[in-house]
């Protein structure tokens, strides 16, 4: 008698919109708390839930951290194929500086998440950085470095360049509060990050020129 396989079932549209739900409360909380600060109980008095649906559809808070993280990382990583896929090394540096900074003004909370994580010397979340963002650097400067042999760019160090990049990208969702306090202004809006855009890309790429 042939016993047939259990068929996986796709999560119905309900079930995806209160984990979607759970995630951007988590996701908040664990900004402003970190992860210590932050309990499913907590998560779940503030989405009006039960501990035990909180339970159903992650097992633990470790569980839904790093599902939060992964939201985070999945978002990052489809920025950072910019470089790899791009012909033209100026067209690369556009490309990439502005998704990082777009990234960086739509979704600070989960930026303020994986700062924490990464300041904390990434405990819960080294595993997945090293499998998943390492390669894409070495990728990044792989590039860097072929467009350099060619004579299209300037060889400089492009691992410290990268983490430029990303440092700066990054300081706008991490420290963007208080560069609005300094210009006077309760949130930086979008033509700030359109001049932070302009001027990042200017100066990268005047570094890069042969």
């Amino acid at each position: 008698m042939t016993v047939n396989a259990p068929v996986a079932r796709t999560p119905r549209a309900a079930t995806l919109r209160k984990q979607e739900t759970i995630l951007v409360e988590a996701e908040r909380q664990f900004a402003r708390y970190g992860f210590e600060g932050v309990s499913l109980d907590s998560i779940a008095a503030a989405l009006d839930l039960s501990r035990q649906n909180l339970l159903y559809h992650w097992p633990s808070k470790e569980d839904l951290y790093r599902a939060v993280l992964d939201s985070v990382m999945g978002e990052w990583m489809a920025s950072m194929t910019a470089i790899t896929q791009a012909d033209e090394p100026e067209a690369a540096i556009q490309s990439y500086v502005a998704v990082k900074l777009r990234f960086s003004r739509e979704r600070a909370t989960g930026n303020a998440v994986f700062t924490r994580e990464i300041m904390a010397g990434a405990p819960r979340y080294q595993d997945v950085l090293k499998a998943q963002v390492m390669p894409l650097l070495h990728a990044d400067v792989a590039r860097f470095e072929r467009w350099a042999d060619e004579g299209r760019v300037r060889r400089i160090d492009f691992t410290h360049l990268m983490f430029l990049i990303w440092s700066s990208t990054q300081a706008y969702a991490d420290l963007g509060p208080q560069f609005a306090l300094y210009m006077g202004k309760p949130a930086l809006d979008e033509a700030d990050f359109e001049r932070a855009r302009l001027l990042l890309t200017e100066l990268i790429w005047r570094s890069l020129q042969p």
